[in-house]
Protein backbone atom coordinates (compact mmCIF):
# COMPACT_ATOMS: atom_id res chain seq x y z
CA UNK A 1 0.00 0.00 0.00
CA UNK A 2 1.30 3.45 -0.67
CA UNK A 3 2.51 5.81 1.89
CA UNK A 4 0.49 9.00 2.17
CA UNK A 5 1.71 12.09 0.49
CA UNK A 6 3.21 14.45 3.69
CA UNK A 7 0.57 17.01 4.63
CA UNK A 8 3.10 19.68 3.52
CA UNK A 9 2.82 18.22 -0.37
CA UNK A 10 -0.79 18.31 -0.05
CA UNK A 11 -0.81 22.03 0.84
CA UNK A 12 1.49 22.62 -1.55
CA UNK A 13 -0.28 21.46 -4.25
CA UNK A 14 -3.38 22.91 -2.95
CA UNK A 15 -1.88 26.25 -3.66
CA UNK A 16 -0.72 25.40 -6.98
CA UNK A 17 -3.97 24.55 -7.81
CA UNK A 18 -5.44 27.97 -6.66
CA UNK A 19 -2.60 29.76 -8.72
CA UNK A 20 -3.40 28.43 -12.04
CA UNK A 21 -7.26 28.96 -11.20
CA UNK A 22 -7.22 32.52 -10.38
CA UNK A 23 -4.54 33.54 -12.36
CA UNK A 24 -1.99 34.53 -9.54
CA UNK A 25 0.40 32.24 -11.01
CA UNK A 26 4.10 33.59 -11.88
CA UNK A 27 6.83 31.01 -11.78
CA UNK A 28 7.33 27.37 -10.11
CA UNK A 29 10.57 26.27 -9.50
CA UNK A 30 11.82 22.45 -8.56
CA UNK A 31 15.12 22.13 -6.80
CA UNK A 32 17.34 19.62 -5.00
CA UNK A 33 16.98 16.93 -7.13
CA UNK A 34 17.20 13.33 -5.62
CA UNK A 35 19.40 10.64 -7.37
CA UNK A 36 16.31 9.32 -9.07
CA UNK A 37 16.11 12.59 -10.75
CA UNK A 38 19.10 12.36 -12.56
CA UNK A 39 20.18 14.04 -15.18
CA UNK A 40 18.13 17.04 -13.99
CA UNK A 41 19.57 19.32 -11.65
CA UNK A 42 16.23 21.71 -11.56
CA UNK A 43 12.83 22.29 -13.33
CA UNK A 44 11.56 26.05 -13.87
CA UNK A 45 7.81 26.57 -14.69
CA UNK A 46 6.29 29.35 -16.54
CA UNK A 47 2.37 29.67 -17.64
CA UNK A 48 1.45 30.65 -21.41
CA UNK A 49 -1.18 30.66 -23.88
CA UNK A 50 -0.02 28.26 -26.54
CA UNK A 51 -3.22 28.30 -29.33
CA UNK A 52 -5.01 30.07 -27.14
CA UNK A 53 -4.86 27.62 -24.41
CA UNK A 54 -3.22 28.01 -21.00
CA UNK A 55 -0.91 25.75 -21.00
CA UNK A 56 2.52 25.44 -18.24
CA UNK A 57 6.14 25.67 -19.75
CA UNK A 58 8.86 23.56 -17.97
CA UNK A 59 12.63 24.27 -18.60
CA UNK A 60 14.09 21.14 -17.51
CA UNK A 61 17.83 21.89 -16.96
CA UNK A 62 20.76 19.29 -17.15
CA UNK A 63 24.86 20.08 -16.42
CA UNK A 64 25.00 20.26 -20.02
CA UNK A 65 22.00 21.22 -21.64
CA UNK A 66 18.10 22.37 -21.27
CA UNK A 67 15.31 21.23 -23.11
CA UNK A 68 11.47 22.29 -22.44
CA UNK A 69 8.16 20.21 -22.28
CA UNK A 70 4.80 21.62 -22.37
CA UNK A 71 1.64 20.27 -19.73
CA UNK A 72 -1.91 21.02 -20.45
CA UNK A 73 -3.46 22.44 -16.59
CA UNK A 74 -5.07 19.13 -16.18
CA UNK A 75 -2.15 17.35 -16.31
CA UNK A 76 -0.14 19.88 -14.43
CA UNK A 77 -1.19 18.94 -11.28
CA UNK A 78 -0.87 15.28 -11.03
CA UNK A 79 3.03 15.90 -12.78
CA UNK A 80 4.24 17.90 -9.68
CA UNK A 81 2.32 15.65 -7.49
CA UNK A 82 4.41 13.14 -8.65
CA UNK A 83 7.88 15.28 -8.49
CA UNK A 84 7.91 16.25 -5.22
CA UNK A 85 9.54 14.38 -2.70
CA UNK A 86 10.59 11.24 -5.07
CA UNK A 87 12.50 13.80 -7.07
CA UNK A 88 13.01 16.78 -5.82
CA UNK A 89 13.60 17.86 -2.53
CA UNK A 90 12.59 21.45 -2.48
CA UNK A 91 10.13 23.60 -4.67
CA UNK A 92 9.27 27.27 -4.77
CA UNK A 93 6.25 28.53 -5.68
CA UNK A 94 5.60 32.58 -6.61
CA UNK A 95 2.53 33.79 -7.13
CA UNK A 96 1.20 37.64 -6.76
CA UNK A 97 -0.38 36.73 -3.27
CA UNK A 98 1.87 34.84 -1.81
CA UNK A 99 5.26 33.17 -2.32
CA UNK A 100 5.43 29.31 -1.06
CA UNK A 101 8.64 27.85 0.15
CA UNK A 102 8.38 23.29 0.24
CA UNK A 103 11.17 22.03 1.66
CA UNK A 104 11.29 17.62 1.52
CA UNK A 105 14.53 16.96 3.62
CA UNK A 106 15.01 13.10 3.59
CA UNK A 107 15.69 13.31 7.55
CA UNK A 108 13.87 15.87 8.82
CA UNK A 109 9.84 16.80 8.45
CA UNK A 110 8.76 18.28 5.39
CA UNK A 111 7.33 22.04 5.81
CA UNK A 112 5.69 24.88 3.90
CA UNK A 113 6.76 28.20 4.27
CA UNK A 114 4.97 31.21 3.06
CA UNK A 115 6.77 34.45 1.91
CA UNK A 116 5.85 38.18 1.28
CA UNK A 117 5.65 38.43 -2.91
CA UNK A 118 8.02 38.95 -4.76
CA UNK A 119 5.88 40.33 -8.11
CA UNK A 120 2.59 41.60 -7.39
CA UNK A 121 1.66 41.56 -11.04
CA UNK A 122 1.44 38.20 -13.01
CA UNK A 123 4.17 38.46 -16.27
CA UNK A 124 3.02 38.21 -19.73
CA UNK A 125 1.27 34.61 -20.55
CA UNK A 126 2.86 34.61 -24.70
CA UNK A 127 4.56 32.34 -26.13
CA UNK A 128 7.28 34.12 -27.08
CA UNK A 129 8.72 36.96 -24.72
CA UNK A 130 12.16 37.40 -26.34
CA UNK A 131 11.20 41.29 -27.09
CA UNK A 132 10.16 41.91 -23.53
CA UNK A 133 13.74 41.29 -22.56
CA UNK A 134 14.71 39.58 -19.25
CA UNK A 135 14.67 43.23 -17.79
CA UNK A 136 12.28 44.77 -15.87
CA UNK A 137 11.19 48.33 -16.63
CA UNK A 138 13.25 49.95 -14.04
CA UNK A 139 16.49 49.26 -16.58
CA UNK A 140 15.27 51.93 -18.36
CA UNK A 141 17.27 54.24 -16.31
CA UNK A 142 20.69 53.42 -17.68
CA UNK A 143 19.51 51.73 -20.80
CA UNK A 144 18.85 55.64 -21.45
CA UNK A 145 21.62 56.92 -19.74
CA UNK A 146 24.17 54.31 -21.97
CA UNK A 147 22.44 55.55 -25.61
CA UNK A 148 21.16 52.42 -26.23
CA UNK A 149 17.58 52.77 -26.12
CA UNK A 150 15.55 56.12 -26.82
CA UNK A 151 12.81 57.47 -24.41
CA UNK A 152 10.15 55.33 -25.29
CA UNK A 153 12.19 51.92 -24.94
CA UNK A 154 13.15 51.12 -28.19
CA UNK A 155 16.82 50.10 -29.44
CA UNK A 156 18.61 52.72 -31.44
CA UNK A 157 19.50 50.71 -35.21
CA UNK A 158 23.11 51.87 -34.59
CA UNK A 159 23.11 50.19 -31.07
CA UNK A 160 20.74 47.08 -31.90
CA UNK A 161 23.61 44.79 -32.01
CA UNK A 162 24.61 45.61 -28.89
CA UNK A 163 21.35 45.49 -27.57
CA UNK A 164 20.83 42.05 -28.14
CA UNK A 165 23.66 41.23 -26.91
CA UNK A 166 23.30 42.41 -23.85
CA UNK A 167 19.51 40.99 -23.63
CA UNK A 168 21.21 37.07 -24.62
CA UNK A 169 23.64 38.10 -21.71
CA UNK A 170 21.23 38.81 -19.40
CA UNK A 171 18.78 35.99 -19.75
CA UNK A 172 22.20 33.51 -19.75
CA UNK A 173 23.30 34.96 -16.73
CA UNK A 174 19.57 35.10 -14.96
CA UNK A 175 19.97 31.32 -15.26
CA UNK A 176 22.73 30.76 -14.19
CA UNK A 177 22.44 32.72 -10.85
CA UNK A 178 19.54 29.91 -10.20
CA UNK A 179 22.00 27.27 -10.89
CA UNK A 180 24.69 28.57 -8.32
CA UNK A 181 22.06 27.96 -6.00
CA UNK A 182 22.92 31.51 -3.97
CA UNK A 183 20.83 31.80 -1.00
CA UNK A 184 17.90 33.81 -1.36
CA UNK A 185 17.75 37.77 -1.02
CA UNK A 186 22.03 37.20 0.17
CA UNK A 187 24.00 39.96 -0.69
CA UNK A 188 26.30 39.05 -3.85
CA UNK A 189 29.95 40.63 -4.52
CA UNK A 190 30.07 40.94 -8.04
CA UNK A 191 32.75 41.55 -10.43
CA UNK A 192 33.17 42.59 -14.09
CA UNK A 193 36.97 41.88 -14.97
CA UNK A 194 37.83 44.35 -17.96
CA UNK A 195 34.07 45.88 -18.66
CA UNK A 196 34.73 48.29 -20.90
CA UNK A 197 31.76 50.60 -21.20
CA UNK A 198 30.46 49.13 -18.31
CA UNK A 199 27.29 47.77 -20.48
CA UNK A 200 27.46 44.01 -18.77
CA UNK A 201 28.06 45.36 -15.51
CA UNK A 202 24.68 47.92 -15.59
CA UNK A 203 22.93 45.00 -16.50
CA UNK A 204 24.49 42.36 -13.89
CA UNK A 205 23.56 44.96 -10.94
CA UNK A 206 20.26 45.61 -12.34
CA UNK A 207 19.33 41.74 -12.05
CA UNK A 208 20.25 41.30 -8.85
CA UNK A 209 19.75 44.41 -6.78
CA UNK A 210 16.60 45.19 -8.50
CA UNK A 211 15.05 41.87 -9.93
CA UNK A 212 16.00 39.39 -7.62
CA UNK A 213 16.44 41.80 -3.92
CA UNK A 214 20.09 41.01 -3.66
CA UNK A 215 21.06 44.20 -2.93
CA UNK A 216 24.50 43.75 -4.36
CA UNK A 217 27.80 45.23 -4.49
CA UNK A 218 28.83 45.27 -8.26
CA UNK A 219 32.03 46.31 -9.66
CA UNK A 220 33.82 47.10 -12.89
CA UNK A 221 37.23 46.93 -13.56
CA UNK A 222 38.79 48.43 -16.71
CA UNK A 223 42.39 49.15 -17.02
CA UNK A 224 41.58 52.71 -19.35
CA UNK A 225 40.57 54.88 -16.69
CA UNK A 226 38.45 57.40 -19.32
CA UNK A 227 36.09 54.79 -19.59
CA UNK A 228 35.90 54.04 -15.96
CA UNK A 229 35.25 57.43 -14.93
CA UNK A 230 32.33 57.63 -17.51
CA UNK A 231 30.88 54.60 -16.24
CA UNK A 232 31.16 55.95 -12.63
CA UNK A 233 29.71 58.89 -13.44
CA UNK A 234 27.01 57.65 -15.11
CA UNK A 235 26.29 55.59 -11.95
CA UNK A 236 26.18 58.41 -9.38
CA UNK A 237 23.82 59.98 -11.34
CA UNK A 238 21.75 57.91 -11.56
CA UNK A 239 22.27 56.66 -7.60
CA UNK A 240 22.54 53.15 -8.55
CA UNK A 241 23.85 52.41 -4.98
CA UNK A 242 25.98 49.19 -4.58
CA UNK A 243 27.48 49.77 -8.21
CA UNK A 244 30.99 51.33 -8.96
CA UNK A 245 33.73 51.14 -11.40
CA UNK A 246 37.36 51.17 -10.92
CA UNK A 247 40.27 51.72 -13.11
CA UNK A 248 42.79 48.96 -12.94
CA UNK A 249 45.04 45.34 -13.29
CA UNK A 250 42.58 42.60 -13.79
CA UNK A 251 45.22 40.42 -12.04
CA UNK A 252 46.00 42.79 -8.79
CA UNK A 253 42.25 43.33 -8.11
CA UNK A 254 41.66 41.88 -3.99
CA UNK A 255 37.96 42.64 -2.82
CA UNK A 256 39.09 39.86 -0.68
CA UNK A 257 36.19 37.71 -0.96
CA UNK A 258 33.98 37.41 -4.61
CA UNK A 259 30.47 35.36 -5.16
CA UNK A 260 30.44 35.92 -9.22
CA UNK A 261 33.33 36.71 -11.20
CA UNK A 262 32.36 38.20 -14.82
CA UNK A 263 35.03 38.67 -18.08
CA UNK A 264 33.28 39.21 -21.47
CA UNK A 265 35.85 39.84 -24.24
CA UNK A 266 38.69 40.15 -22.22
CA UNK A 267 41.73 40.51 -24.77
CA UNK A 268 44.12 37.03 -25.27
CA UNK A 269 45.30 36.28 -21.32
CA UNK A 270 43.36 38.43 -19.74
CA UNK A 271 40.46 36.10 -20.01
CA UNK A 272 43.22 33.69 -18.59
CA UNK A 273 43.95 36.34 -15.10
CA UNK A 274 40.30 36.97 -15.02
CA UNK A 275 39.61 33.51 -14.72
CA UNK A 276 42.66 32.69 -12.41
CA UNK A 277 41.51 35.67 -10.00
CA UNK A 278 38.55 34.18 -9.74
CA UNK A 279 39.46 30.76 -8.85
CA UNK A 280 41.58 32.74 -6.37
CA UNK A 281 38.95 35.07 -4.35
CA UNK A 282 36.40 31.61 -4.42
CA UNK A 283 33.90 32.93 -6.82
CA UNK A 284 30.98 30.93 -6.81
CA UNK A 285 30.16 31.54 -10.53
CA UNK A 286 32.86 32.66 -13.32
CA UNK A 287 31.21 33.75 -16.23
CA UNK A 288 33.81 34.59 -19.64
CA UNK A 289 33.67 35.15 -23.43
CA UNK A 290 36.83 34.41 -24.87
CA UNK A 291 38.74 37.08 -27.00
CA UNK A 292 41.79 37.39 -29.13
CA UNK A 293 43.05 33.55 -28.61
CA UNK A 294 46.58 34.77 -29.45
CA UNK A 295 48.94 32.38 -26.58
CA UNK A 296 48.63 29.00 -27.98
CA UNK A 297 48.94 29.55 -31.43
CA UNK A 298 52.96 29.84 -31.85
CA UNK A 299 52.94 26.53 -28.83
CA UNK A 300 50.55 24.33 -31.22
CA UNK A 301 53.04 21.41 -32.64
CA UNK A 302 51.34 18.86 -35.51
CA UNK A 303 51.13 15.76 -33.96
CA UNK A 304 50.55 13.03 -36.90
CA UNK A 305 47.31 12.36 -36.95
CA UNK A 306 46.34 16.41 -37.35
CA UNK A 307 49.22 17.49 -39.00
CA UNK A 308 47.25 17.31 -42.89
CA UNK A 309 44.35 19.60 -41.49
CA UNK A 310 46.86 22.00 -39.07
CA UNK A 311 49.16 22.76 -41.96
CA UNK A 312 46.52 25.18 -43.53
CA UNK A 313 46.99 28.27 -41.36
CA UNK A 314 43.02 29.56 -40.67
CA UNK A 315 42.46 25.75 -39.59
CA UNK A 316 45.49 25.59 -37.23
CA UNK A 317 44.39 29.37 -35.81
CA UNK A 318 40.90 28.32 -35.62
CA UNK A 319 42.01 24.90 -33.14
CA UNK A 320 44.49 26.91 -31.27
CA UNK A 321 40.80 28.72 -30.42
CA UNK A 322 38.95 25.41 -29.66
CA UNK A 323 41.90 24.10 -28.29
CA UNK A 324 42.42 27.10 -26.17
CA UNK A 325 39.06 27.59 -24.97
CA UNK A 326 38.71 23.60 -24.20
CA UNK A 327 42.10 23.42 -21.87
CA UNK A 328 39.82 26.56 -19.83
CA UNK A 329 37.32 24.56 -19.48
CA UNK A 330 39.17 21.76 -18.26
CA UNK A 331 41.43 23.45 -15.76
CA UNK A 332 37.97 25.41 -14.12
CA UNK A 333 36.84 21.52 -13.87
CA UNK A 334 40.34 21.04 -12.31
CA UNK A 335 39.39 23.30 -9.30
CA UNK A 336 36.06 21.83 -8.56
CA UNK A 337 33.84 23.84 -10.79
CA UNK A 338 31.19 22.32 -13.12
CA UNK A 339 31.67 23.68 -16.94
CA UNK A 340 29.45 24.60 -19.95
CA UNK A 341 30.58 26.09 -22.84
CA UNK A 342 27.37 28.36 -24.67
CA UNK A 343 26.62 30.28 -27.81
CA UNK A 344 26.38 33.44 -26.65
CA UNK A 345 24.77 34.89 -30.04
CA UNK A 346 24.67 34.24 -33.44
CA UNK A 347 28.03 34.07 -35.47
CA UNK A 348 26.77 37.10 -37.68
CA UNK A 349 26.64 39.75 -34.88
CA UNK A 350 30.33 38.88 -33.75
CA UNK A 351 32.82 35.91 -34.37
CA UNK A 352 33.56 35.83 -30.70
CA UNK A 353 30.33 33.94 -29.63
CA UNK A 354 31.04 31.47 -26.40
CA UNK A 355 30.33 31.83 -23.52
CA UNK A 356 32.29 29.76 -20.75
CA UNK A 357 29.98 29.52 -17.45
CA UNK A 358 31.10 27.56 -14.18
CA UNK A 359 30.04 26.96 -11.35
CA UNK A 360 31.62 25.44 -8.04
CA UNK A 361 30.41 22.95 -6.53
CA UNK A 362 31.69 20.68 -3.34
CA UNK A 363 29.88 17.70 -4.27
CA UNK A 364 31.59 14.22 -4.75
CA UNK A 365 31.31 14.13 -8.97
CA UNK A 366 32.91 17.36 -8.80
CA UNK A 367 35.96 16.37 -6.28
CA UNK A 368 36.40 13.48 -8.42
CA UNK A 369 36.54 15.40 -11.44
CA UNK A 370 39.58 17.43 -10.31
CA UNK A 371 42.24 14.69 -11.06
CA UNK A 372 40.68 13.65 -13.95
CA UNK A 373 40.57 16.64 -15.42
CA UNK A 374 44.45 17.31 -14.43
CA UNK A 375 45.44 14.18 -16.36
CA UNK A 376 43.42 15.28 -19.28
CA UNK A 377 44.87 18.48 -19.36
CA UNK A 378 48.53 16.97 -18.93
CA UNK A 379 47.67 14.58 -21.51
CA UNK A 380 46.49 17.48 -24.52
CA UNK A 381 49.90 19.72 -23.69
CA UNK A 382 51.84 16.84 -24.15
CA UNK A 383 50.02 15.62 -27.51
CA UNK A 384 50.14 18.99 -28.99
CA UNK A 385 53.29 20.35 -28.09
CA UNK A 386 52.18 23.23 -25.54
CA UNK A 387 55.32 23.78 -23.19
CA UNK A 388 52.86 26.34 -20.77
CA UNK A 389 49.32 27.74 -20.10
CA UNK A 390 48.09 30.85 -18.64
CA UNK A 391 46.04 28.96 -16.16
CA UNK A 392 48.73 26.55 -15.37
CA UNK A 393 49.53 27.06 -11.73
CA UNK A 394 51.58 30.32 -11.02
CA UNK A 395 55.78 30.38 -9.99
CA UNK A 396 55.65 31.50 -6.51
CA UNK A 397 56.95 35.22 -6.50
CA UNK A 398 58.17 36.38 -3.16
CA UNK A 399 58.75 40.12 -4.80
CA UNK A 400 54.80 40.57 -5.35
CA UNK A 401 52.79 42.62 -3.60
CA UNK A 402 49.31 41.76 -2.44
CA UNK A 403 47.41 44.52 -4.49
CA UNK A 404 44.20 45.86 -2.48
CA UNK A 405 41.10 47.52 -3.87
CA UNK A 406 42.23 50.65 -2.30
CA UNK A 407 44.81 50.91 -4.69
CA UNK A 408 42.60 51.00 -7.95
CA UNK A 409 41.08 54.52 -9.15
CA UNK A 410 37.87 55.04 -9.01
Amino acid sequence: MASATPPAIDRFLARFAQSLADASFVRLLLSHPTPEASPLTRVEARLIQLRDQATLSLTLREARRDTTRNLSLPEAGPGLSGELGSRFQSAFLQTTRKDWQLALPPDRPSRLVAHTPKSVTPPVRSHDQVRNGPFDPTAQDWLQALRLVDSHGKPFPSRADKYRQILRYAEILGHLLRDAAFPEGAPLRVADMGCGRGYLTFAAWQLLSRQTGHMSDVTGIEARQELAHEAQAIAGKLGLAGLRFLSGPIAEFNPGTLDVLIALHACNTATDDAIRRGIELGARLILVAPCCHQELRPQLGKPPLFAPLLAHGILAERFSEWLTDGLRALCLEAEGYRTKLIEFVASEHTPKNLLLAAIRSDDNPALNRRNEARNEIDRLKEYFGLQRLALDPPQRDATRREVTSNDFQP
